[in-house]
């Protein structure tokens, strides 16, 4: 894709990023000297924007486009609804709030039961949380082993401003909801994609 999207957790943040350090496309025609790069359609543009999102987010077609609807519905602007929308899916909560390292591993922290909502199991990750919600690490899970090495990052993690976090408790409470996070995407193009 050309651009960090956040699937590899930590590393892909550090220096040694493969990202940084081979900034081509990997395989035998990746660093191809003298050729200029194949300029996209607008139509091509708009796919590779709606595939950086459901890269990053982790959310299939089926469920882009059922949260497009939602945030077109809804009142205000369609592309900061979604964003919003996607921003308060529970796998991202719960990756924001540090309890794993990726979206893909929050999201399998959610799957496996690891994690609760309001004390319930939810095992959904595309629960889309409200203002209020308790997210949770389950009892019983505290000492699972990717849980464990997470906790002593949490003591020096800020989460986002709408959540607050008590990393003792492996607990957070959305505050309000989601403040756009600044993203290396365009959302109109995803919007423009889906209008058609």
């Amino acid at each position: 894709m050309g651009e960090r999207l956040g699937l590899k957790g930590d590393r892909s943040m550090s220096p040694k990023s493969a990202f940084l350090r081979k900034p081509y496309r990997p395989g035998v025609h990746g660093p191809q000297r003298g050729r200029r790069p194949r300029t996209l359609s607008e139509f091509g543009l708009q796919i590779r924007e709606k595939r950086k999102f459901k890269l990053a987010y982790g959310v299939g077609e089926r469920g882009m486009k059922r949260l497009y609807l939602a945030a077109v519905a809804s009142k205000g602007a369609s592309s900061e609804k979604l964003l919003q929308l996607l921003e308060s899916r529970l796998d991202n909560a719960v990756y924001r709030l540090g309890f794993a390292p990726t979206r893909l591993a929050a999201r399998q922290l959610v799957r496996h039961g690891h994690i609760s909502v309001n004390k319930r199991k939810t095992s959904s990750p595309g629960y889309l949380l409200k203002k209020g919600d308790t997210v949770s690490v389950r009892e019983g899970s505290e000492g699972k082993q990717a849980i464990a090495k997470r906790r002593e990052l949490l003591k020096k993690y800020d989460a986002p401003p709408w959540l607050a976090l008590a990393p003792d408790k492996l607990e957070g409470i959305v505050l309000s909801p989601p403040s756009l996070p600044e993203i290396p995407f365009d959302v109109k193009l995803l919007i423009e994609s889906f209008s058609k």
